[in-house]
């Protein structure tokens, strides 16, 4: 699972732990089938718990917590996404100035 997938998941949890896997799917731009089995990934790793709502009628609703160890993997996550998307930044930011010295008109 690529860390811009982790990231997401765990940033969602994070900040709505009632989030439904639904949710947590759009955030991430993956399938529902692949939310789940990243969540089952991320509860066997002990990063996340997953507790049912027994007052509720929709026995199949959870919320999702962090652990600790899931505060600090979410951390570690977002280290290295950020250093992935500011080295495409860079690249990108290249290719722009390079882009626009091909596109100027020379002076006659």
């Amino acid at each position: 699972m690529s860390d811009s997938i982790r990231y997401h998941i765990l940033k969602q949890i994070q900040e709505n732990p009632h989030s439904t896997q639904r949710e947590l799917a759009k955030s991430a731009g993956i399938s529902l089938g692949k939310t789940n089995y990243c969540l089952r990934s991320f509860i066997e790793k002990g990063l996340i718990k997953a507790n049912n709502f027994k007052k509720s009628s929709n026995k199949s609703s959870y919320s999702y917590i962090l652990t600790p160890k899931g505060i600090e993997e979410k951390a570690k996550v977002t280290y290295r996404f950020l250093k992935q998307k500011m080295a495409e930044y860079e690249s990108l930011k290249q290719e722009i100035e390079e882009l626009q010295k091909e596109a100027q008109i020379p002076d006659e």
